[in-house]
């Protein structure tokens, strides 16, 4: 039975920091957790973590790509993502879409479900987040217009699919989807959700110009998440609170927020989480391929192309999601937000976790699955284990098995 060692370490555990700890690995779960030294055993793998965070593996639910890969460009592109993001602390992902035909999402679909049963070096595919083709037209964003559809609305002359063969696809390839983002203002919205929440799909609100009392409705309908609070939404006013701030008066709802220090103010971002607690707040990074490459690389997005700035951007300047990867997003958390690294930690991975069913993941307890983060004192990404092995190592000494 391979045996794992992280001696000496602060971990972040579900409700404190415990310093000088020990973690025991065994058979990819988390065996003990020992306060203070503990006498080496023959045969086991030990490395020394002493001055080192420990923190549960960060789970982004919300990724379009990384290093210069985009999850809708194929399966090799995929597993390049997967490969990618353990670098970045990241263990777990939902494979993020645009809006797209049929068949690309079909293809995109199937990527997942063929990567999801043979799991190998990467980061762990989830099933894929949908950022949907029924979405608003006028809050799209960086989503191609081209693609976008009504629920029930019949096929025009001049497009190439309907809404109906969009959710054929949601139906055929269901057990590979996880979330679907959609408005639900748009026409047969209401229905839509009703009908996913029905078929076992978590929908999330997004790219959307719901007022408050839609949303309230959406609510009642099933849905129970955001899609990047504030980003390609109603702005909040004090008397339109739209949808913002519907998800922020309600605890039924998981908010999404992009924590690169961009897209969202860091004050905006703590009052949020003031409003609905961490542990109804998941940070993502709305990454794209552009996340990873230099200022001024270029990449793309679903096809279109982006160039990599504060953000990633289309041609026209248009912000086509983040630049940002998991550890970033952990020191925006902990630095300028100026959350503990407990909270962060709640908001990275626990939260997560939580929101999308994942149990034993997303925390630091006996029993868990290994999926940890060793950072360093300045919380940058010495190694990243999954299943008890380290898929990323820096240091260059990794355990057995990676």
């Amino acid at each position: 039975m391979a045996r794992s060692v992280l001696a000496g370490a602060s971990l972040v555990l579900p409700d404190r920091l415990a310093e000088g700890h020990t973690l025991v690995i065994e058979d990819g779960r988390i065996a003990e957790i020992v306060a203070g030294p503990r006498a080496a055993s023959p045969g086991e793998h030990r490395v020394d973590a002493r001055g080192c965070l420990v923190v549960p593996g960060f789970i982004d639910v919300h990724v379009h790509g990384a290093a210069g890969s985009d999850v809708l460009d194929g399966p090799a592109a995929l597993a390049d993502v997967a490969r990618a993001l353990p670098r970045w602390g990241v263990t777990a992902f939902c494979p993020t879409s645009v809006a797209c035909a049929p068949a690309v999402l079909d293809r995109f679909l199937e990527a997942v479900g063929r990567r999801r049963a043979r799991p190998a070096e990467g980061a762990r595919v989830l099933p894929a987040h949908l950022e949907s083709n029924f979405i608003n037209p006028e809050f799209r964003g960086a989503q191609p217009a081209a693609c976008l559809r009504r629920p029930a609305a019949p096929r025009r002359d001049d497009e190439a699919f309907s809404g109906a063969d969009i959710l054929a696809v949601i139906d055929r390839r269901r057990s590979d989807v996880g979330v679907v983002t959609l408005a639900p203002e748009i026409d047969g919205g209401l229905d839509l959700t009703r009908s996913l929440v029905a078929a076992g799909l978590r929908v999330s609100m997004g790219h959307s110009g719901a007022s408050f009392d839609e949303a309230q409705a959406a609510i009642a309908a099933g849905a129970r998440r955001a899609t990047h609070l504030f980003n390609r939404m109603r702005p909040m006013a004090h008397r339109d609170p739209g949808l913002a701030g519907a998800v922020l008066a309600s605890e039924d709802v998981a908010a999404e927020l992009i924590c690169d220090g961009v897209h969202v103010h860091p004050a905006v971002l703590r009052v949020a989480c003031a409003a609905k607690d961490p542990s109804r707040v998941m940070a993502i990074t709305d990454g794209t391929a552009g996340s990873g490459l230099p200022p001024g690389a270029r990449a793309t997005l679903g096809g279109q192309p982006i160039t990599v700035g504060d953000v990633a951007r289309l041609a026209d300047g248009t912000m086509a999601g983040s630049v940002a990867t998991m550890d970033r997003v952990f020191r925006c958390l902990t630095g300028d937000c100026g959350f503990d690294v407990v909270q962060a930690a709640h908001m990275t991975s626990t939260t997560p976790a939580r929101e999308l069913g994942l149990l034993g993941h997303g925390v630091i307890a006996v029993g868990a699955a290994a999926d940890l983060v060793v950072l360093d004192a300045r919380l940058e990404v010495v190694s990243t284990w999954i299943d008890g092995v380290a898929r990323f190592d820096r240091t260059g000494a990794a355990a057995p098995g990676s």
